[in-house]
């Protein structure tokens, strides 16, 4: 078959999130389909953008096709966002005829967060005869109405709904990482038989390539260890959104415990979370600046107790499939998971322990009460991490998943 994935922030391995396009894209092409990406040239999650895009390039990318578009470049949320967003989307509208007659798919994705691309989606889907899929990671616009404080009146959230519930009554599937969404989209127009879920996953292959991390981070680790202090570690994004401050505050109440926290990454409140450190006068925090992914199987197998947090908001009752959750589980380490959402994946696994979001007192119990188990204890949990990670969330299975819910 021939498949065509439309995802404006579609990344690769060599250059950054988001990965999942990627992942599914390599495990089709394997099994014998065609897969194009559709893309842009710059975003926000990249690592490394795509150069030289005059408007419109066909590269190879880690033995993936990508069909680039040329956008503005930008770094944070403001109008330079969303003229990136409409570039992207003109010329998807402009090159829909090309691209329906030059690659003729019989599947096509539309996959990028904001809706909006489902209308040239739709188009290329009719004049091709081919099936219609509409991918949800993030609901659109409810996410940023009650994360953002948006009002559902403003016009800009109004066109947004407008699309998504085209989506969903004009869409042949809707597969999601949202467990709990089904009741949502069917509100707004699916039929339920519709709906598919396949979360996000891992690629087992990632995690048996032997490399070791930059010299100086083994030699801080092992200077740690020979200690004997646990390190606690958090890989992310450090954003409003992943609540790190709590886990910083939590500190100060462990600074007196055989405890170090690793905060591996980069975002918009590094620096305000630097300050905090400064201003407790902690000795028991280290900043570590992003790595390359192939570097995090190899540094995550170093650390003791993995953390992941959100804030506490209602939009996650609809569930959440966090890609460094199952980077945390493939590693085989106990998590500490501070997520109030509409399923609990370190419950189900039994690889951690599952507390409310934002809550110092809480993480610090939780940090606690795992340091005073044994290692054999510590390596149980992780070891089911790690078994329910490789039954329910490889790439290789999901990607079959996807395609044959896709094709019946």
């Amino acid at each position: 078959m021939r498949i065509l994935i439309i995802n404006l922030y579609a990344g690769a391995p060599s250059m950054g999130m988001e990965y999942r396009p990627y992942y599914l894209a390599n495990y089709w092409k394997k099994a014998g389909h065609k897969v194009l990406v559709v893309t842009a040239s710059h975003h926000h999650l990249r690592s490394k953008q795509f150069e030289s895009v005059k408007d419109i390039k066909k590269q190879n990318v880690d033995g993936i096709d990508y069909l680039v578009f040329k956008t503005p470049d930008y770094s944070r949320n403001t109008i330079k966002r969303v003229l990136n967003i409409f570039a992207f989307l003109r010329k998807l509208s402009t090159s829909k005829k090309r691209i329906a007659a030059e690659f003729n798919p019989d599947i096509v994705i539309a996959s990028s967060t904001f809706v909006f691309d489902i209308y040239s989606a739709k188009k290329i889907a009719s004049i091709c005869n081919s099936k219609l899929v509409f991918e949800v990671c993030d609901l659109w616009p409810l996410s940023i109405i009650e994360l953002g404080g948006f009002s559902k009146w403003h016009p800009f959230i109004m066109a947004m709904q407008m699309a998504e519930n085209y989506a969903f009554k004009h869409t042949d599937k809707v597969v999601t990482v949202l467990p709990e969404a089904k009741e949502y989209m069917v509100e707004h127009g699916l039929k339920p038989e519709k709906f598919i879920y396949v979360p996000n996953g891992i690629v087992v292959e990632d995690w048996n390539i032997e490399i070791e991390i930059p010299h100086w981070l083994n030699e801080l680790i092992l200077k740690i260890k020979l200690q004997k202090k646990k390190i606690i570690g958090y890989a992310g994004n450090h954003g409003v959104a992943n609540a790190l401050f709590p886990l910083i505050d939590a500190m100060q109440i462990l600074q007196n415990d055989n405890v170090v926290l690793f905060l591996i990454g980069r975002g918009q409140e590094k620096e305000n979370l630097k300050q905090k450190v400064k201003q407790y006068n902690l000795n028991n925090v280290h900043f570590i600046d992003p790595l390359p992914k192939t570097f995090i199987p190899a540094l995550l197998d170093k650390l003791d107790i993995l953390y992941i947090g959100l804030q506490n908001q209602p939009v996650f009752r609809f569930g959440i499939s966090p890609n460094k959750l199952m980077d945390y589980m493939m590693a085989g380490k106990p998590i500490i998971q501070a997520i109030k959402a509409g399923n609990d994946i370190t419950t189900e696994a039994k690889c951690g322990i599952s507390i409310e979001p934002e809550n110092t007192r809480a993480i610090a119990d939780a940090v606690q009460y795992l340091l005073s188990l044994s290692d054999e204890e510590l390596m149980e949990l992780g070891e089911n991490g790690r078994r329910f990670c490789l039954k329910y969330h490889d790439y290789q299975i999901l990607s079959k998943k996807f395609l044959d819910a896709v094709s019946n």
